[in-house]
């Protein structure tokens, strides 16, 4: 028992260290500040027919709550999804596989670890909570039974579910990778929206008893609430919501039930990889996963504090090429884009290359006007190939050769310019239909986002290392533009009147710009030579 506890508080104390935990945890600390908005603002998370309740620590605990359980079921997810991939890669895992822990217990207390970690964001979301009502000073007095009741029932249940999803898709060969992490996203946002209603099974996120509790407050104080709704998610308001005094919720015994069950399904979620799961021993393995050669994802870096790791090349200077001064690296520059494309593609089956040929086939058949959403199919299909960029060579463990090249400038943008020859690549049936049909502010538009989503690719693997936060970024992205969300629309899919209706093309490249030279601004932070104290740079 004492070695499972040091397990869980091991993998606690290593999440806690990077990077990715601290980003995860800021942005649900601005959720719950946006919970908890100043009056006058018209931007809300939880809208109760124009209404919100006073500021006390009842309605504060419990849109804080419901605001960072809707975040956390997503973004904690990619936060705690690795570790039984770290013990793989580090060789921790077949050490632990010769202990007498069994794969139950292992398993177990992986998910511990998970619960662990999610509960730690949690309890910093709840701290905030208090800041919050203490600043907005409508009801000074803190009441924590109120106050955190939200939380246990509610936000928590979820939490233990999320972290047994984690421990499910990585025991599962086909959830392991980058698919894993897609289908997560659906999961999470299908979650999010079913799970609002109050005819979800197990009854979603008990959205519906809490409306429901709204409601009744503002029928006793003869407010009529009938011409509007309950809304949950971060919205714009045309005019700043109203008070009200909302007398507090107590969970119904149906609800406090169907939590419960939750957490059994969680726990028995966690114990179905027993089935399957190899024990880190590579005779066990399906002929699939055998036959791989998919890279197994590095551990996220610690943080700077813990110092960066040894590399072999830092502090020499760049190597010229052979017979040619430095510079004449970049005379080679379109074969190191081929090179880059191929590295790019490779692995990639027949299948793959037959979708993405049916799509462009489909694109050039269907009608001019059908060419804005074939685009938006043929701009989710190569996901999993984007989401490699500015994370492969790590991945691979190629970061000390590629160190010495030498212009890192150039394979940089040799890189990216490979992620935008995919992307325009992918589109190209969509783009022909729309100059044939003369549809020039849509080809404009086109060209925009063909820059744009490799850029956002690029940037996130530059900047995270792994591939996972495009992973779960994008697909929330492309859902938006598919429902019509016209600010956020990067390829022109929304349309008024025959023309796009998101931003102009030249806005999308000036963000995919910004989001290139980010990239470079971290990639040569990294590159920079470290020279030993007292020793003279290279002139």
């Amino acid at each position: 028992m004492r070695g499972y506890w040091r397990l869980v508080l091991g993998d606690l104390r290593e999440r806690v260290r990077v990077p990715a935990y601290l980003v995860a945890l800021l942005a649900t600390v601005g959720l719950g500040y946006l919970a908890v908005p100043a009056v006058g603002s018209h931007w809300t998370v939880v809208d109760v027919a124009g209404y919100r309740g006073v500021y006390d620590s009842a309605y504060v605990g419990m849109v804080t709550a419901l605001a960072s359980a809707l975040w956390l079921t997503l973004a904690g997810f990619y936060v705690v999804r690795n570790t039984v991939a770290r013990d793989r890669w580090t060789g921790v895992g077949e050490l632990l596989a010769a202990t007498r822990l069994g794969t139950p217990g292992y398993l177990v207390a992986k998910f511990g670890g998970n619960v662990a970690v999610l509960v730690s964001m949690l309890g910093v979301v709840a701290a905030t909570a208090v800041v919050m009502q203490l600043v907005r000073g409508e009801a000074p007095h803190v009441d924590p039974v109120a106050l955190l009741t939200p939380y246990v029932v509610l936000a928590l249940p979820l939490m233990v579910l999320t972290a047994a999803a984690a421990v499910l898709f990585e025991a599962t060969p086909l959830l392991r990778g980058g698919v894993g992490n897609v289908v997560w996203s659906v999961v999470a946002l299908a979650l999010m929206i079913v799970g609002q209603s109050a005819q979800a099974p197990l009854g979603g996120l008990g959205v519906g008893n809490v409306a429901e509790s709204f409601r009744d407050s503002l029928g006793a104080q003869g407010i009529d609430a009938a011409g509007g709704g309950f809304s949950l998610g971060l919205t714009y308001v045309d005019e700043p919501l109203r008070t009200f005094d909302w007398s507090g919720w107590t969970p119904t015994g149906d609800l406090v039930a169907s939590r419960l069950l939750i957490v059994g399904i969680a726990l028995a979620l966690v114990l179905l990889p027993v089935l399957w799961f190899d024990r880190f021993d590579p005779a066990r393995g399906t002929g699939a996963a055998k036959a791989s050669t998919t890279p197994v994802p590095a551990p996220e870096p610690r943080a700077a504090a813990a110092g960066p790791a040894p590399r072999a090349w830092r502090g020499l200077p760049p190597t010229p090429a052979p017979g040619r001064a430095p510079r004449s690296a970049w005379g080679v520059f379109p074969r190191l884009v081929a090179g880059e494309l191929r590295m790019l593609l490779s692995g990639l089956g027949r299948w793959w290359w037959g979708v993405a040929a049916a799509i462009t086939v489909a694109a050039l058949a269907l009608p001019a006007a059908s060419a804005p959403t074939v685009l938006l199919v043929a701009w989710i299909w190569p996901l999993l190939v984007w989401s490699r960029l500015g994370s492969r060579s790590r991945l691979l463990g190629l970061d000390d050769l590629l160190g010495s090249y030498p212009s890192p400038a150039g394979r940089f943008l040799a890189e990216w310019t490979a992620g935008v020859l995919l992307t325009a690549a992918a589109g190209a049936g969509p783009l022909l239909r729309m100059l044939a049909a003369g549809d020039s502010a849509g080809a404009a538009a086109w060209a925009a986002g063909a820059v744009f989503v490799p850029s956002l690719a690029f940037a996130l693997g530059v900047v995270s290392r792994v591939g996972r936060p495009f992973q779960a970024l994008y697909p929330l992205l492309w859902y938006l533009v598919v429902n019509g969300f016209a600010p956020l629309d990067f390829l022109g899919a929304a349309r008024v009147d025959g023309q796009p209706a998101g931003p102009h093309p030249l806005w999308v490249a000036a963000v995919a710009l910004g989001l290139l030279g980010a990239a470079g601004a971290v990639a040569a932070i990294r590159s920079r030579p470290h020279l030993p104290r007292g020793a003279a740079r290279p002139a």
